[in-house]
């Protein structure tokens, strides 16, 4: 007998999405800050008790960011903002050398995805339900028919061209 429902268990019905957020073992980090941090503060309290601001600002960080993908778009949330972004309006992903992903939009604006780097991009295209394609998965149908034809990579077309590669 599955477990009674709870009031604060998002039902079938409601469109809560998957959240992708920094890991929580970010907060190790921020432990180790707020330690390195305390040296100091020893030895002129009066005065570097403002040091403290540095970590309690990092735990916001980390409970605070995050990318939530539901079938109503995209919600990104930074410390200091968030932004909803319909489906309609995304036109591409950029993946970057370093840092977070990013979404190209219809208006040729970029917008970053918090805590969605290189190592969550399958999580992305997990949640968003094929909205945003995989872009290491190897096509099918290409290669069935290039089978058929019995095309070569040498002799396929050029896509831009329409001509064959010399």
């Amino acid at each position: 007998m599955p477990p009674a429902r709870s009031s604060h268990t998002p039902g079938a019905e409601s469109d809560a999405g998957r959240v992708i957020r920094i890991p929580r073992l970010a907060h190790l980090g921020v432990f180790i800050l707020l330690f390195c941090v305390a040296f100091p503060f020893f030895g002129a309290p009066k005065v570097l008790w403002i040091l403290f601001a540095i970590p309690a600002a990092m735990v916001l960080w980390v409970e605070r960011t995050r990318t939530t993908v539901s079938d109503n778009g995209i919600d990104t949330r930074t410390l200091f903002g968030s932004r909803h972004i319909d489906w309609a309006d995304v036109r591409g992903l950029r993946i970057p050398k370093r840092g977070y992903l990013r979404l190209h939009l219809a208006d040729d604006t970029d917008v970053t995805l918090p805590a969605v780097g290189y190592n969550r991009l399958a999580d992305l295209v997990d949640a968003s339900g094929g909205r945003i394609p995989d872009p290491f998965a190897q096509e099918p149908e290409d290669a069935d028919a290039a089978a058929e034809t019995g095309e070569t990579d040498s002799e396929a077309p050029d896509t831009e061209t329409g001509t064959g590669k010399s």
